[in-house]
């Protein structure tokens, strides 16, 4: 299953910020051991369902420690025995537009750390 979420302190730093909240939870994600990918709207995990929901429980958990009320958006591919497809969905597609259509740091999707996409 391949779990994409986004966790956000509903108050930030003293400049509005929610980086160091934000980093919290990606840090819970990368510790975890599962394959991930954090972008500029949410972090995406791989693996089975008790893994991924544990993940995301201590992600919350880590954001809470530091904000009396936390947002949680998540979306799940729930698709028993079908394994590395994190990397997988998007090869298929990137095989489809060919090597004419290349994509580059610029382009959505790529792999940028960003504030609020824990």
């Amino acid at each position: 299953m391949i779990v994409a979420f986004s966790i956000s302190p509903s108050t930030g730093d003293e400049t509005g910020g929610v980086s160091e909240a934000v980093a919290a939870a990606v840090r819970v994600v990368r510790e975890s051991g599962l394959p991930h990918e954090t972008n500029a709207m949410f972090t995406n995990i791989e693996g089975d369902w008790d893994a991924c929901m544990d993940v995301v429980k201590r992600a919350v958990e880590a954001v809470a420690a530091v904000s009396p009320r936390v947002s949680l958006v998540l979306k799940a591919d729930v698709r028993p025995g079908w394994d590395g497809q994190l990397a997988a969905k998007v090869e298929r597609i990137e095989a489809l537009l060919g090597p004419e259509n290349p994509q580059t740091p610029e382009t959505p999707g790529s792999d940028a750390n960003a504030e609020g996409s824990a």
